[in-house]
């Protein structure tokens, strides 16, 4: 007891680290995603070139790559994240891509019908995406945007590469300076009761999204 009560200042300290990275990613992807799959789903050619290429790039390379690029590669063109910043940016950029396929993909399932159901009862494009459309895709697409916020918890360990401390990497720290596995038991354990924490709130999301069919 008394050795895990040494160990959580700094599991605590590498646990702030990767909910801080997960929240944001969260909290900035999901909107973007919409809106990345908005355009993709528009009429204006140019701009769904540029997306599907972003889509492409993104999804097509693997997240640690694209962490090294920005922290390390864009200050060669002049372009400075810190540590935090740089890893923020990567996960947004590549989250966003994600969710944009996701939300796409919902978005296309909805019955056209419905849109032209809207358009004859004077809706705006707007009310009608925010109060019709949206709600029937959050149902549809929630199974998948689940797995996808599971693997940004996981993908937090990523943020490493660039010298921030997240939760895995103190873990690691702290084994290797012990000669322990007893830290890298309690991040596992940690991780576990984040994901279940993740699963019951979909769960609830997905009672509460119950009545579209």
């Amino acid at each position: 007891m008394n050795y895990i009560n040494l160990l959580l200042p700094s599991i605590l300290e590498g646990l702030e680290v990767t909910l801080s990275v997960f929240f944001l990613t969260l909290i900035l992807s999901i909107p973007l995603g919409i809106l990345v799959a908005l355009v993709k789903l528009s009429k204006i050619k140019p701009l769904n070139y540029l997306t599907n290429i972003y889509i492409w790039i993104m999804r097509g390379t693997p997240l640690l790559l694209q962490l090294i690029v920005i922290f390390f590669g864009l200050p060669l063109i002049g372009i400075i994240f810190n540590r935090f910043e740089a890893a923020i940016v990567a996960f947004v950029l590549n989250y966003t891509a994600y969710f944009a396929e996701i939300f796409r993909s919902g978005i296309k399932d909805i019955d056209k019908g419905q849109f032209e159901a809207a358009e004859i009862l004077g809706f705006s494009k707007w009310y009608t995406f925010k109060k019709i459309i949206l709600p029937q895709t959050t149902k549809k697409i929630l199974p998948s945007i689940a797995n996808e916020v599971i693997t940004l918890i996981k993908d937090t360990s990523l943020v490493y590469v660039v010298g921030l401390g997240e939760l895995l990497r103190a873990g690691k720290i702290a084994s290797n300076r012990d000669a322990s596995l007893m830290p890298l038991f309690i991040v596992g354990a940690i991780y576990l009761i984040l994901i279940a924490i993740l699963t019951q709130i979909f769960l609830r999301l997905e009672k509460k999204y119950s009545y579209y069919r």
